[in-house]
């Protein structure tokens, strides 16, 4: 049904899970540099949720409020956020992190206090975009209403 193998004397049977685990030992030694990133800022009413990448857009470091402890209407503070921005710059820093660029998306009230409290950490920030969706007209209207 399928192709034959034939295995000449040159070739070795080498066992594909010890390949595996060696490869991921490697991986583990080796400190990744991450030197500008881009962080990700989402404020909804309920929560506020950042993750900082780097510039392929492999994401190093996350966090939210709800994974800080905050629970209920307390996530959605103004607190809460700068909690958060502190959290997720204290993870990217152990890459080496120097510059960054902040995408705001959404509308809540963690907003604000989330780019202080990346403003705060003291790195470069070279810019602020706002990628909050807006809707162009949306979606149709009901019918209207007969009596």
């Amino acid at each position: 049904m399928g192709k034959k193998k034939v295995v000449t004397k040159t070739e070795t049977n080498e066992n594909p899970a010890d390949k595996k685990s060696a490869d991921l030992a490697v991986k583990k030694a080796q400190k990744r540099q991450v030197l500008k990133g881009t962080a990700s800022i989402f404020s909804s009413y309920n929560n506020t949720i950042i993750s900082i990448a780097d510039t392929k857009g492999e994401v190093i470091a996350w966090s939210s409020a709800g994974s800080l402890g905050f629970k209920g209407a307390r996530k959605s503070t103004p607190y809460a956020a700068t909690q958060v921005a502190r959290d997720a710059l204290e993870k990217a820093k152990k890459y080496g992190l120097a510059d960054i660029s902040i995408a705001v998306r959404g509308i809540g009230p963690g907003r604000e206090a989330a780019i202080r409290g990346l403003a705060s950490t003291g790195l470069n920030i070279s810019s602020l975009v706002d990628n909050t969706p807006l809707p162009h007209n949306g979606v149709r209207p009901p019918k209207p209403r007969r009596v």
